[in-house]
């Protein structure tokens, strides 16, 4: 499960400055944490932004898990 949810953060060179997206948009991680953190809710979220899926926001909320463990994540493209 972990796998298949951190396939849906992409790191593209050139996109966003090279930060994490959500699946190849331009949609960065950050601002879904951002979002999270300012006590919105997923629905709200996924309301605001009907090109997100559930699936986004648990993505982004185990890369930066991940992240902050120094966890190395690599998908390879």
């Amino acid at each position: 499960m972990e796998t298949e949810l951190l396939k849906r953060i992409t790191i593209i060179p050139g996109l966003m400055a090279g930060k994490p997206t959500i699946r190849g948009m331009r949609f960065p991680v950050g601002d879904i944490l951002e979002m999270l953190a300012s006590g919105m809710s997923q629905e709200e979220i996924l309301e605001q932004h009907p090109v997100l899926e559930k699936e986004d926001i648990q993505a982004s909320l185990m890369y930066a898990a991940f992240r902050t463990k120094n966890t190395l994540i690599i998908n390879a493209a």
